[in-house]
Parts: C-alpha cells; sequence; structure tokens
C-alpha cells in the first residue's frame, strides 16, 4: 500500500506542476494582451479560475498523503504517545466519516447534477462537471491506501466488536 500511495503522490505532484506551469503562462499571456495590444484576452480569467481550483483541491489531496497538511497539534504535543495515537485514529475516522458523506458523495452528486443541467462556462465554454469532478476525483485520492486510515478503520471495527 505504500507504494501505491508514493506512486500516486508522484503522480499528483506532476499533475501540480503542471497546472501551476499552466497558471503562470496563462497569466503572463492576459499581461501580455492587456497592455501591450489593444485587444485583452477574454478566457484567460476564467481558465486561471478553473486552474486555481484543481491546484487547490489536489494539492490538499497531496499534501494529505505526505501529513503535511495544516493540523494544530498543542495538546497532542503535551501529552503521550499512547494519547497522541489515540487522537490521530480518531481525527481520521471523523475525517472519513465526513468525507465520504459530505465530500465525496456530494462531489458526485454536483458533478452529476451539472452534467446533467447541461452547464457549461461562459468563456471557455468548458463543461462544469469536468471543473467539479476535481472535488470527488481528491477526496477519493486521499482515501486511497492512507495508512493512517487503514488503522483507524481496522482499530473502528475491532472498538465495535
Amino acid at each position: 500500500m505504500k507504494k501505491l500511495r508514493i506512486k500516486i503522490d508522484l503522480f499528483i505532484e506532476k499533475v501540480l506542476v503542471l497546472i501551476l506551469s499552466a497558471m503562470v503562462l496563462n497569466v503572463l499571456y492576459q499581461i501580455f494582451t492587456r497592455y501591450f495590444t489593444s485587444n485583452p484576452s477574454s478566457f484567460t480569467d476564467e481558465l486561471s479560475r478553473f486552474l486555481m481550483i484543481w491546484l487547490g483541491v489536489l494539492g490538499a489531496a497531496y499534501v494529505s498523503g505526505k501529513k503535511k497538511h495544516v493540523s494544530i497539534n498543542l495538546l497532542q504535543s503535551k501529552l503521550g504517545y499512547q494519547f497522541k495515537k489515540n487522537i490521530e485514529i480518531f481525527v481520521s475516522i471523523i475525517l472519513i466519516i465526513f468525507s465520504f458523506n459530505v465530500l465525496v458523495l456530494g462531489g458526485f452528486n454536483l458533478v452529476y447534477i451539472t452534467f446533467v443541467l447541461d452547464q457549461y462556462s461562459p468563456s471557455l465554454n468548458l463543461s462544469m462537471s469536468i471543473v467539479y469532478s476535481v472535488i470527488p476525483l481528491s477526496l477519493s485520492l486521499i482515501h486511497i491506501s492512507e495508512p493512517t486510515r487503514q488503522e483507524a478503520i481496522s482499530y473502528a471495527v475491532f472498538c465495535l466488536k
């Protein structure tokens, strides 16, 4: 499972670099067309917004896989190892329940609704279901092969028996 997580993180890292590079080139093109031509580009603002959404949400999946997400660990650092482990398991269980029920299922529902309603962005004429598909995609990536989450599920099942 750890090898799978490493491969997923490497893939996400490359995608994030591509998205950030595309954002930089897009913004530079917008600056060029705004100040050096008399006809500013109409699609660059919308494309930057969509790329920023993908960068932020996929970035969350990436840092979660690396266990580098922001957390407040004041209480955790003051207490012992067992308490720290129990808190980590509790947080993982809450995260699994929340992200699966709200974000993954809600994300799939959002993608489905925008697909059925046939919503398109104004400038790029891009289906909004493509833009919103990053939500269930990245949150599914967070769940795949995460050792702490697998441990938390095993612990929760053990406690329920």
